[in-house]
């Protein structure tokens, strides 16, 4: 198994892999919601806003996460958002979503962000290192339906300080019912 994150050689394949994925887990409605949004994602959204971190066996996607930036108007630190998250579900259970997660922190690390959230399972999360926020904290872009998954990490290691200004996604999520 290796890591990369050059997306483009992978796009084609990218959200078949979060529509199969999330079909499996949840239903064949959000498998074409999130199916949707990755293709959203991936040709809409500038390269300086979006990374991935793709786990591959040769020619085999295992797994994915995008990260997109978020913006809040008056703090100029880096923000982005690690959603979503995928891993094949023949290789669920062996370590490959928290190793990517790994992966890909590190590479905004490398790139100076200060702070990724990422809206899911406090539980599962939490063993990567996040931690439940308020929007006190950082707020998020568009009401919440779910608040206690809303998380944080800082990677730099730097206290928690509440961003100023409203925040602003990518267009991709920009929609409520992603919410």
């Amino acid at each position: 198994m290796k890591f990369t994150t050059g997306k483009d050689e992978w796009e084609a394949a990218l959200p078949g892999l979060f529509r199969r994925v999330f079909t499996a887990s949840e239903s064949d409605e959000e498998g074409t919601a999130i199916g949707a949004l990755v293709s959203d994602l991936l040709t809409t959204t500038p390269n300086g806003d979006l990374s991935a971190a793709i786990a591959h066996d040769g020619s085999l996607v295992l797994g994915c996460i995008l990260f997109s930036r978020l913006r809040f108007d008056q703090d100029p630190r880096q923000v982005f958002l690690m959603s979503p998250v995928a891993v094949r579900t023949d290789r669920q259970k062996a370590g490959i979503g928290q190793r990517l997660i790994a992966f890909g922190l590190d590479g905004l690390r490398r790139d100076k962000v200060n702070f990724v959230v990422t809206y899911g399972d406090p539980n599962y999360y939490g063993k990567t290192g996040f931690f439940p926020i308020s929007e006190k904290v950082a707020q998020a872009p568009l009401p919440l339906s779910h608040p206690h998954g809303w998380l944080g990490q800082s990677l730099t290691g730097a206290e928690m300080a509440p961003f100023k200004g409203p925040p602003h996604c990518v267009s991709a999520f920009n929609k409520p019912e992603l919410w």
